[in-house]
């Protein structure tokens, strides 16, 4: 027969195990996972910014990782959307974008699954990282081509509000080669893999998606399971 004591060491494990949940539970939660990602971010962006020149380049893992310092004024990993009216235009769609990732995030239901949640922060966050290097970082730091950036230098910025450079550093060089001849389009020509420069921003959005991809039944079990009544 089992004591009364033992009864009571069980009952206060639980609700031990319980407040140190509760404890870490604002690890899962959206705004702090957006701040955490925010604040690498930047830090990362902030220090390659201020101690590296455009191009400049270091190994961390022998030759298949590198900081090398690129800034691109467009898309994501590095990809380009030409011209100032692109420049405008794309960052313009992208705090609408992140305006509406943003609303969409922070009023889902309670009930919404944990996993949907983070996957959405860690977007918004990337989302909204790569928006402050687009509307203050022409504003906030001069040129890193030949030189090492200023932060607020006194002669100015080296571009207007919307029209800043992405700061972007991981690079993964993990294989290079030459395709075969016989092989379509690229036949004969030189690849890399991983030939895109990122950030922090890049990394979150895209594991984000990605695991919104993979978890989509799970993340959207209602929505299916109502479809698939639907259907029969």
């Amino acid at each position: 027969m089992k004591s009364t004591s033992d009864f009571g060491l069980r009952t206060s494990n639980f609700h031990y195990l319980q407040l140190n949940s509760m404890k870490f539970r604002f690890l899962a939660h959206p705004l702090f996972i957006t701040f955490l990602v925010l604040i690498i971010d930047q830090a990362s962006k902030f220090w390659v910014k201020t101690n590296m020149m455009l191009s400049q380049e270091f190994p961390v893992l022998g030759n298949w990782f590198y900081i090398h310092f690129t800034e691109n004024r467009g898309m994501a990993f590095g990809m380009e959307f030409g011209g100032e009216y692109g420049k405008l235009a794309l960052s313009l769609f992208r705090i609408v974008a992140v305006s509406g990732i943003g609303y969409v995030l922070f009023t889902l239901p309670k009930t919404a699954p944990k996993g949907l949640k983070i996957c959405g922060a860690l977007v918004f966050a990337g989302a909204l990282g790569n928006i402050i290097d687009s509307a203050f970082y022409g504003v906030i730091f001069n040129e890193s081509f030949n030189q090492v950036a200023t932060f607020l230098p006194e002669e100015g910025g080296y571009a207007s509000f919307l029209h800043g450079w992405v700061v972007d550093m991981f690079w993964f060089p993990l294989m290079e080669g030459t395709f075969p001849e016989w092989f379509p389009i690229w036949g004969g020509e030189d690849f890399l893999f991983f030939r895109p420069v990122f950030n922090v921003a890049d990394a979150a959005i895209s594991v984000g998606i990605v695991l919104i991809f993979i978890f989509q039944k799970k993340f959207f079990k209602k929505e299916v399971v109502e479809l698939e009544e639907e259907n029969n």
